[in-house]
């Protein structure tokens, strides 16, 4: 051994380390649970796994190998049996609180994993130092689940910073509002009265459902949703589903949306279907106690007065359809302008008689010794 060698190891043996020193080491052994560092001193320093890590599942052996360079704290320099006690979490939250301190000076943006949901919030570890969220603070809208957060890693600032009560509060919906007041604006920027845009559902109600455009919501209305009649919203859309839809009105920060594209306009070309004379069949629809609406195809609705039913006289519609029932009848009126046709089943009755009589007449002429029995 060399004249320098030699006097290393007698620099290393007469070294004094104090508590609360932060030395380096060079890792000698490991087990599952502890960690023996050689860190140049007259005994080894001794990391537990309590001491390693808030994780008591760990095993040391799968993060930390023989000839490893680790930084400690020094807890204790004797143990009683001659061990040098040391800290590797309590080092490491200490930097990380001086990464945190630096970050809420700054209004700095972090990104961290969340390795706790505790009631009432999230923790999440920036450099081994623990930030609180609480649950209003996660999101900036209400957060039924927050489970959902355990294991992502997440944005967020630090709005208060006092380690010493322990009190290192972050905040994620803060970013979420300001993200979407720049998507907001760009949105309204980019969007146009008339425009055709493609959203995602986010919400089905029984009066409509609300579509986000990506920076703001837009409602599509129960009365917008088709050209024909939609009973119940939430039976034709699904949240999450992408839908493309029409830009009806702006007003201010609310969006009117549509789906009855002018082009799909059924009146389009009703006039050709529907012309007075013509026999059409349609489903009743629904009923008022002085007629029926009848539904020839979807957005295109006829009137079936009470007096056109039939040449009996019905007292109400009621009494002989049903919602949902199938009938022929006659166009006596259309006014394509009020989108309005009126119809006669009793018109159909009236032709009957004239079918009868004219077969009555050729009958007639058909002379007897025609006739086989």
């Amino acid at each position: 051994m060399s004249e320098d060698n030699f006097e290393q190891m007698l620099n290393d043996y007469s070294k004094t380390i104090h508590t609360g020193e932060v030395v380096e080491g060079e890792v000698i052994d490991v087990t599952p649970d502890q960690i023996i560092l050689n860190i140049h001193s007259k005994s080894d320093g001794i990391i537990t796994k309590n001491e390693y890590s808030n994780d008591s599942s760990i095993d040391l052996t799968e993060v930390v190998k023989v000839g490893d360079t680790m930084e400690a704290k020094v807890m204790k320099v004797n143990d009683g049996e001659g061990q040098t006690l040391l800290t590797y979490k309590r080092l490491a939250a200490e930097k990380g609180n001086k990464r945190l301190e630096e970050a809420f000076n700054n209004h700095e943006v972090l990104k961290a994993p969340v390795v706790q949901v505790p009631n009432g919030g999230l923790v999440a570890v920036v450099d081994g130092a623990r930030v609180f969220i609480p649950a209003s603070l996660v999101s900036d809208t209400y957060e039924k689940n927050l489970e959902r957060y355990n294991g992502q890693e997440i944005e967020f600032v630090v709005t208060e910073f006092n380690p010493r009560r322990h009190r290192i509060i972050g905040d994620r919906k803060q970013i979420l509002v300001e993200r979407k007041k720049e998507l907001q604006k760009e949105l309204f920027e980019r969007i146009h009265i008339g425009d055709t845009v493609t959203g995602v559902v986010k919400n089905v109600t029984d009066f409509g459902a609300f579509i986000d455009l990506g920076g703001a919501d837009g409602l599509l209305h129960i009365s917008e949703m088709s050209w024909g009649h939609v009973e119940n919203p939430k039976k034709v859309f699904k949240v999450g589903e992408e839908v493309t839809v029409l830009i009806k009105n702006i007003n201010g920060e609310k969006i009117a949306l549509s789906m009855k594209f002018p082009g799909q306009n059924p009146w389009l070309n009703a006039v050709e279907k529907y012309a007075a004379g013509t026999i059409v069949t349609g489903r009743v629809a629904r009923m008022t106690d002085f007629g029926a609406f009848v539904e020839l195809e979807p957005g295109v609705d006829a009137l079936l007065h009470v007096s056109q039913i039939s040449r009996e006289h019905v007292n109400k519609p009621s009494d002989v359809l049903k919602v949902g029932q199938e009938i022929e009848a006659k166009v006596v009126d259309f006014n394509g302008q009020d989108h309005k046709i009126s119809l006669s089943m009793k018109a159909l009755e009236d032709m009957a008689p004239k079918h009868d009589e004219m077969a009555t007449s050729l009958g007639d002429m058909i002379p007897d010794e025609v006739n086989v029995e």
